[in-house]
């Protein structure tokens, strides 16, 4: 069985529609019997909105939790594919 890794992020995963796109490619590529990896990144913007937040509330966030400020970013984005893909295997 081969092994398929796919990455979506930025503009890929930046509205609704795109989003449900993007689950059918992965649930497709699923269906035809590969295995699969998605790796998601954040939306389009959303990092160096994170970012630059972070900036405006201390000159020098700390680094651990700037680390899990970014990692927000991913975990909507990972978890909106995954709603739609739930939406779209059934």
């Amino acid at each position: 069985m081969r092994l398929i890794v796919q990455k979506y992020g930025g503009t890929s995963v930046g509205t609704p529609e795109r989003i449900r796109n993007v689950a059918r490619r992965l649930v497709e590529v699923q269906r035809e019997g590969s295995r699969l990896v998605a790796v998601i990144s954040a939306m389009a913007g959303v990092t160096d909105d994170l970012i630059k937040l972070a900036h405006e509330t201390s000159e020098q966030p700390a680094e651990r939790e700037l680390d899990i400020l970014l990692a927000t970013g991913e975990h909507a984005a990972t978890a909106l594919v995954a709603i739609a893909v739930n939406c779209t295997w059934g």
